[in-house]
């Protein structure tokens, strides 16, 4: 390859709008590896729904774009499930990852993890940057809370493996996500960057017992975030420090290490004019995740290597990294993959084994027989109504159920629930306290058969709520 080619396979562009066509030209004339594709690039019909055909179509432009190669090119998304969803109705809409965390069960993070990843191999993607292996540390944490499985970092390491080796047996590529852990800072590297303090003993302890667990799995690709670490490197981000890749191959990972979206703030502004893609190549980054521009990166990076500011021999081998996974990918052949909303039992049977009773009755109604119901946004209270009466429960009367969603105020009225992480219930004066971890028709239907009597909460909390220690929640047979 020439050192254009080898520049553009380690850069994974993104596009704003629908214009596939200029896109797919890009690609085509910088080599690049593939696209990963945003809210803004997914063909809706005027309900806001995802258009299946074409966004099948999307994706076979955009993989013909980059197949001058004797491997695929990559078509990514973020699909994690819960608030980092890029495609949604009528693909299966699945709770948040810390349900699986609640519910306890490796088996059933496995086959979600299968079931989603189906779908979008339906539609022509072969990579998710999912899951989150981050280790969440509870209401100081500002970015993951629910999209993490649990404060629990054993839990968290088995889980998030599990989910990537459900992914992969639909035959889509996961990534660990964010190394060296983005779930105990109390910053959003999306706005600022993030510092962790932590020595590496409690690192390793904690944040990188998911990532361990993750390359001992086989997991082929990890990603790192825009944090900070003193320990390992003061004042750079992760995802351009030599020492944070040197701890990653130290666990024995020999796989594509790719960093975060360059074009987050903890990053763009720091280092422009492309810098950023030299220095993560530099430090040891194998794929360079939405840059600001990519052709300024295309351009910085062949730049750096005629100038030998980035060594050819590291060209290389981040290049040979990507192109080994993606040929190991094409051997898997092309999913057939299931259509569209073909989860959605499976999604509402992950909620029903995650709602948690925090403070209330385990058995029997929690409702006479009607509700009324506050907070939340318009579609959740219209989800809640629909399933209420599914669940044989008339509304605009009753005790007021009041739905929290992430960061929100504490929990108001006679039940509150949480929809996404559980925090808001710490400070709640409410006599009855759930949280669902999720805002999908199944985990309105999980609410609404606890609140009727007709089913049992069998979820424990994953992280600590207050006075609610982990593990809190009805006991189970």
């Amino acid at each position: 390859m020439t050192p254009e080619e080898k520049a553009g396979q380690v850069i994974l562009p993104f596009f704003t709008g629908r214009d596939v066509e200029a896109h797919a030209k890009v690609i085509e004339r910088l080599h690049l590896a593939g696209s990963i594709i945003m809210g803004d690039n997914v063909p809706v019909d005027a309900a806001g729904a995802v258009k299946p055909d074409a966004m099948r179509a999307v994706n076979q432009r955009l993989a013909k774009a980059s197949s001058g190669r004797p491997w695929p090119g990559i078509i990514a998304v973020d699909q994690e499930g819960g608030q980092v969803s890029r495609l949604g109705r009528p693909l299966t809409e699945w709770p948040s990852p810390m349900s699986y965390g609640a519910a306890g069960n490796g088996a059933l993070a496995r086959l979600s993890g299968k079931a989603l990843a189906s779908e979008l191999a339906h539609l022509g993607f072969n990579m998710d940057f999912a899951p989150d292996a981050d280790v969440t540390m509870g209401p100081k944490d500002p970015t993951i809370g629910a999209r993490s499985f649990s404060a629990d970092p054993a839990v968290a390491a088995s889980l998030s493996v599990e989910f990537s080796r459900g992914l992969l047996q639909a035959g889509i590529l996961p990534s660990a996500k964010h190394f060296p852990g983005h779930g105990s800072v109390t910053a959003d590297s999306h706005l600022s960057l993030p510092v962790q303090g932590a020595g590496r003993a409690r690192l390793e302890a904690r944040d990188w017992k998911p990532f361990r667990a993750a390359v001992e799995a086989g997991v082929p690709m990890v990603m790192t975030g825009h944090i900070a670490v003193p320990a390992l490197e003061s004042g750079v981000p992760a995802s351009l420090s030599k020492a944070t890749y040197g701890a990653l191959r130290d666990f024995g990972f020999d796989g594509v290490a790719v960093t975060d979206a360059l074009n987050m703030s903890a990053v763009k502004g720091r280092y422009p004019d492309g810098q950023a893609a030299v220095l993560a190549l530099a430090a040891g980054a194998d794929l360079l995740l939405m840059p600001a521009d990519a052709a300024q990166a295309h351009a910085a990076v062949v730049q750096a290597v005629t100038n030998g500011v980035l060594s050819v021999e590291r060209l290389d081998e981040a290049a040979v990294r990507v192109a080994t996974m993606m040929h190991w990918r094409g051997r898997m052949g092309a999913p057939a993959g299931t259509p569209p909303g073909s989860g959605a039992a499976l999604s509402s049977r992950v909620s029903a084994a995650a709602v948690t009773v925090l403070a209330g009755k385990c058995q029997g109604p929690l409702v006479p027989g009607a509700v009324r119901v506050t907070g939340g946004a318009p579609r959740d209270r219209a989800l809640f109504a629909a399933a209420a009466g599914r669940a044989g429960l008339r509304m605009g009367s009753g005790p007021v159920v009041d739905l929290v969603g992430f960061g929100g105020r504490p929990g108001r009225g006679d039940i509150a629930v949480a929809l996404d992480a559980p925090w808001s219930l710490a400070g709640s004066p409410a006599p009855v306290k759930l949280a669902i971890y999720g805002r999908t028709p199944g985990a309105f239907d999980a609410l609404a058969a606890v609140l009727a009597g007709k089913a049992t909460a069998p979820g424990k909390l994953p992280a600590a709520v207050g006075r609610y220690p982990a593990g809190t929640g009805c006991p189970t047979k």
